[in-house]
């Protein structure tokens, strides 16, 4: 009953915490801040229950996108392409259902897998919204918006990425993870 007791604790946390990081960060102007691609990945990696492993993050999204519609002037529903981040996030979660070998090396090669996966993705999702046009011109400026590395100006200028944000959550959450398996919590 106790194990239970944290499994619970830990998935109720871990979607509420990223949904709200998602809506902080991009009400701070941190729109590529956003660790999607590595709850996917963790979740796919470590919840033996494979349907809860894909529940969370794409509730952690839903829930994000929720907020986003309710309390902020940020399109919390925005269309076809919603659909495609959706799908993308589900690819990620599978992708991680294949990290067996939780050693950094591993660790470090599917996160940026996983994050390049989400990005190629999600990108080509707003390509066919023909927002650039249905053109190879119109795809290559699509990605060349959708760059990894954008600036943004808050007090300071500085760069973020979902490659960023990504890897450290992957770290403290395969870290975390490695602690409370060593008190022995089992997850479902």
């Amino acid at each position: 009953m106790k194990d239970q007791k944290y499994q619970i604790i830990i998935l109720v946390t871990l979607i509420v915490v990223t949904a709200l990081w998602r809506v902080t960060s991009t009400q701070l102007g941190l729109y590529n801040f956003i660790p999607m691609a590595a709850i996917g990945l963790f979740s796919g990696s470590v919840f033996t229950n494979k349907g809860l492993a894909y529940l969370i993050p794409l509730s952690t999204m839903l829930l994000s996108d929720s907020l986003f519609a309710v309390f902020t002037t940020t399109q919390g529903f925005y269309g076809f392409s919603q659909f495609i981040n959706y799908g993308a996030l589900a690819l990620v979660t599978l992708l991680g259902t294949f990290l067996k070998h939780r050693n950094p090396l591993s660790i470090l090669g599917y996160t940026l897998s996983g994050s390049m996966l989400f990005f190629v993705i999600s990108n080509f999702g707003t390509f066919l919204t023909g927002y650039y046009g249905y053109s190879w011109q119109g795809l290559v400026t699509c990605y060349e918006m959708a760059m990894p590395f954008y600036k943004y100006e808050m007090a300071t200028q500085f760069f973020v990425s979902n490659f960023i944000s990504d890897l450290i959550f992957s770290i403290l959450a395969f870290s975390v993870f490695y602690l409370l398996k060593q008190r022995k919590v089992q997850y479902v």
